[in-house]
């Protein structure tokens, strides 16, 4: 996959590694229709492991592109917004909070902290984008906290993305025969698409009216 050098380069990524995400979802719903009725349980099983695949895979890969794009920029962080510094000591913070360093451990920290933000922002620790093989709407939400945008749209999608989605999902995998009917497919990855469409957009408005700025005055 390309490097997202200008805001042109990061949309064709988005727009790529969606289109062949949408295509094997609309493929598999292709399958499912087609086939008897005794293939039709084990096809709709799938569909809902594969749908809840492209909807953590490209939520990383969205997010992860969004901030390549931003460390090619190397700007310094104090044209960036807070965030982009606040998340440069999240791990560090997260490491303090489990072990128990020396107090000369932790003035380090303080003091790299009031000292460093006349740094370029260079670098975005991948674990920050953790969908920890459990993408519900609590992990998209801490996503979005470090991407700076709103998480409202998936807040008020929570049943579907932990019940309908991620629920059944979990079922599948642990081997349970978790029934799917065929009457709902069709709204069923309508909706992923419109979640993974959501997350894209928000980062790519983000970019074009280049909202991850520090803001004047």
């Amino acid at each position: 996959m390309s490097k997202a050098y200008t805001e042109h380069d990061l949309s064709y990524i988005f727009d790529e590694d969606l289109i062949w995400r949408r295509k094997e979802l609309s493929d598999i719903k292709s399958a499912i229709k087609a086939a008897d009725k005794y293939s039709k349980p084990a096809l709709l099983r799938s569909l809902v492991a594969m749908s809840y695949a492209h909807w953590e895979g490209y939520i990383r890969t969205c997010a992860n592109k969004y901030f390549e794009h931003l460390t090619l920029r190397k700007k310094p962080y104090f044209e960036l917004e807070r965030q982009f510094y606040v998340n440069s000591f999240l791990r560090r913070l997260d490491a303090l909070h489990r072990s128990r360093v020396s107090l000369k451990e932790r003035c380090k920290l303080i003091n790299d902290i009031l000292d460093g933000e006349s740094g370029r922002f260079s670098y975005l620790n991948p674990d920050l984008i953790d969908t920890r093989s459990n993408l519900n709407t609590d992990i998209i939400r801490d996503i979005c906290v470090i991407c700076g945008v709103d998480s409202n749209y998936f807040e008020e999608n929570r049943i579907f993305l932990d019940v309908m989605l991620l629920k059944r999902r979990n079922a599948i995998a642990h081997g349970e025969q978790e029934p799917i009917q065929l009457i709902e497919i069709d709204d069923f990855v309508s909706q992923i698409l419109a979640l993974m469409g959501h997350f894209r957009n928000l980062l790519e408005n983000k970019v074009y009216t280049k909202g991850y700025e520090a803001q004047q005055g």
